[in-house]
């Protein structure tokens, strides 16, 4: 071949490449583009088990569960090479436990973890794996307690690390870009999964097997996560504080130890529903009750006659609905206060820091009716 030959090949090499760019555009924006001079953020990732470090005994069995697990950062690595464009990652395994192992001490124990590395300058964000089944209780909990206005991004799989339809790889990438984007900054907690993020207080998980599981409820999702484009939709509403202290709550656990941490369980309701569990749980010493009532709050006959002896022995009760939406509203009852829209689950984590830290029930109403029952307010 001789040499004009090969540059009339080469000519006409770098002319379809050109063409390829210009007709096709949607094939070179659907990548990560890292812009020359453009800081990449530091996120680390903290894991807390979960099935995204879950395996199971074949890869085609999606509820089976086998013994071995592996590091989340073993899960980090089968992102790269891309994941190094979007951030500078680095793990930490707080823990690696399933949900049915955690205990308050593990939930202490997180918000101090998030704390600690979000108080290092260099760290932009942190993002937490782990199990889905109590997720939106972790979430929460963090979201009352982790004093930073960083993000923190909560995400996890529904199927194990080792199968055919394995989610975790996409959703801990997407849950990255977004704590990367720092566009969650003074959110509070969010959740990430299946491309779309949302509130930690209004988040619950819908179904015990589907991937679409986790939803917002009547309030829906803050934002969507579709490859490098981001969006937020809305915020909640404590972004109206950003900057200032009131943006924090008063549950700060740097001025408290895990067993300080107040007892308190959750009583569902239901047709005939015995007075048994309530009249137990007051002997035993826990300090407040959930009920989960049928209706706006409503519990039997047998179970208010219980209430109202636990009430007497110093025992707050929070009056929750099991029906999954709407509103129980505070009528100021003595020791009993409304969860307003908050699921039960939720109301026992605000019930359970509000008796830690304080004494005066009705400075716990009072937290109910605005940390609770967080209002957009814009006439003030």
């Amino acid at each position: 071949m001789n040499l004009m030959h090969k540059r009339s090949l080469s000519l006409f090499t770098a002319l379809l490449v050109l063409f390829t760019m210009l007709s096709f555009p949607s094939i070179t924006k659907a990548a990560e583009v890292t812009t020359p001079g453009r800081i990449i953020p530091n996120v680390v990732v903290v894991g807390v088990g979960g099935t995204i470090t879950s395996t199971s005994p074949s890869r085609e069995l999606f509820q089976t569960y086998g013994t071995p697990k592996v590091p989340i950062n073993d899960i980090i690595q089968r992102l790269q090479p891309e994941l190094s464009k979007i951030a500078n990652v680095t793990s930490t395994e707080l823990s690696n436990i399933s949900s049915a192992q955690t205990t308050s001490k593990d939930l202490y124990n997180l918000t101090i973890a998030i704390d600690k590395e979000l108080a290092n300058p260099a760290v932009h964000a942190v993002v937490v794996t782990t199990g889905t089944n109590i997720m939106e209780e972790l979430a929460y909990w963090t979201d009352l307690t982790v004093r930073s206005p960083k993000p923190v991004i909560f995400t996890g799989s529904m199927r194990q690390s080792n199968t055919i339809s394995f989610d975790g790889e996409a959703n801990l990438l997407n849950a990255i870009r977004l704590a990367a984007s720092q566009k969650t900054t003074y959110y509070g907690t969010v959740l990430m999964m299946n491309d779309e993020f949302f509130a930690a207080r209004e988040v619950t998980k819908t179904d015990a097997l589907r991937l679409d599981t986790f939803d917002g409820g009547r309030y829906g999702a803050l934002g969507t996560v579709d490859e490098n484009r981001i969006r937020a939709v809305r915020a909640p509403a404590r972004v109206r504080d950003a900057g200032t202290e009131k943006w924090k709550t008063p549950f700060d656990l740097s001025t408290i130890q895990p067993e300080d941490l107040a007892k308190v369980d959750v009583v569902y309701s239901y047709t005939e529903a015995s007075a048994a569990p309530i009249t137990a749980l007051a002997n035993e010493g826990v300090r407040g009750i959930v009920t989960a009532g049928h209706g706006a709050g409503g519990i039997s006959t047998a179970q208010q006659a219980a209430r109202t002896a636990a009430i007497e022995k110093g025992v707050l009760f929070v009056s929750a609905t099991r029906a999954g939406s709407g509103a129980v509203y505070d009528t100021g009852a003595k020791g009993i206060i409304g969860a307003g829209d908050l699921l039960p689950q939720k109301a026992r984590i605000l019930l359970q820091l509000g008796l830690t830290f304080s004494k005066d029930q009705e400075q716990i109403r009072q937290w109910f009716s605005t940390i609770g029952m967080p209002d957009y307010d814009m006439s003030k």
